[in-house]
């Protein structure tokens, strides 16, 4: 069957997209699924940083690559072999495939899945598949194992969640990253209770998620830095009790005093080196740190060594927000509905695909949280 999606063929080219036009809008073909695989019409699709990352060479991938990782859809046909899935359902999509049998799932862990996260270096399904055919019969790589800046996608059960009809595709396909990754390292990953107090650093979609979940939590005080004033008034329209504008003040001395000594919680989701070891030093004695955003593979991140013991500092990493998705994603879920967790809030502007590349500049220079492609 065809398929119009949106193609990333060459990283790094130069901002502004779109002049560059990093991601093309083509028609590629998909064959029917495999035994183990599900076909899903995409309805909705996310602009992350994480797509960006890619983009822009941060985070480098093989070419050609049908990019999109935060997405939504409606199954429309099934492998002889899957379970648990038949036409019509509608599913968000998780961005760690879960195979269900190595150590880590075993455990409870799937986002750190270790034939996932090799099937997502590699640019396959996690089968070994490479299912997109486009100019030259040459298979293009898929991200994530979603592709979701496609039209239609062929990906594994383990990539999928069920969810109820009713939620409309533009709001179900935050929980696919921003909500999972952000929200789940504050209740997964650092367990915060009422009244502890937190900290985020970094307030795109992910870092707006872990605002949202940190104010379910009942965190206080609930502290948002960021260098965009904007972003520091939504955050507080979202609960944070404090802001701090960190191109005009030093957040750390801020957060010390604010807060006499440092915050219980620090939330790093940026994905800078230098910022994650802001949020270390905003981090009190016996507190912990999260980092959630991903630098670039060759940064370092550095700290006295000593304040680990001397201290008791905990240091953590929180992918996919430590989440089992079909457990997470409906109960987050169920807190959006009660009001608890007001995701809606993060959507930006709904897009059109081809508008793709004007996206990816609006959430580089910081102008939005989260912007959806609805198909």
């Amino acid at each position: 069957m065809k398929t119009i999606a949106a193609v990333l063929h060459q990283m790094e080219r130069p901002r502004p997209y779109a002049q560059s036009q990093p991601m093309v809008i083509e028609e590629l073909e998909l064959p029917p699924p495999a035994p183990d695989e599900v076909l899903v019409e995409v309805k909705g699709a996310g602009l992350c940083h994480s797509d960006l990352s890619v983009i822009n060479g941060s985070r480098p991938r093989p070419m050609p690559m049908v990019l999109g990782h935060e997405a939504s859809g409606i199954v429309r046909e099934v492998g002889a072999q899957v379970r648990g899935f038949k036409p019509d359902d509608h599913v968000i999509f998780t961005f760690i495939p879960g195979c269900g049998a190595c150590r880590f799932c075993q455990v409870g862990r799937p986002s750190l899945c270790e034939p996932g996260m090799l099937a997502n270096t590699a640019g396959t399904l996690m089968n070994g598949a490479r299912r997109f055919t486009g100019k030259k019969a040459k298979d293009y790589f898929h991200h994530c194992g979603v592709s979701g800046y496609s039209q239609y996608t062929l990906t594994m059960p383990g990539s999928l969640v069920k969810i109820d009809r009713d939620l409309p595709f533009e709001q179900a396909t935050l929980f696919g990253c921003a909500v999972t990754t952000g929200a789940g390292a504050v209740m997964n990953t650092a367990r915060v209770q009422p009244g502890q107090s937190v900290a985020v650093f970094g307030l795109g979609g992910v870092g707006l998620s872990a605002v949202l979940g940190a104010k379910a939590c009942g965190a206080w005080p609930l502290i948002a830095v960021d260098l965009l004033e904007h972003k520091l008034t939504l955050a507080k329209e979202l609960g944070a009790t404090h802001t701090i504008n960190a191109s005009t003040t030093d957040p750390v001395a801020a957060i010390r005093d604010l807060t006499h000594g440092g915050v219980e919680i620090a939330i790093e989701s940026a994905g800078s080196a230098v910022v994650l070891a802001q949020a270390y030093n905003a981090t009190q004695r016996g507190g912990t740190t999260v980092a959630i955003g991903l630098p670039h593979p060759q940064a370092q991140f550095s700290i006295p060594a000593v304040t680990l013991s001397a201290e008791e500092k905990t240091v953590r990493g929180s992918y996919q927000g430590s989440c089992v998705p079909s457990r997470d994603i409906p109960r987050f879920i169920e807190l959006f509905r009660a009001g608890l967790l007001p995701v809606d809030r993060l959507l930006s502007r709904v897009i059109k695909l081809e508008q793709i590349n004007e996206g990816f500049d609006a959430l580089d220079r910081g102008d939005v949280a989260r912007q959806v492609i609805l198909f």
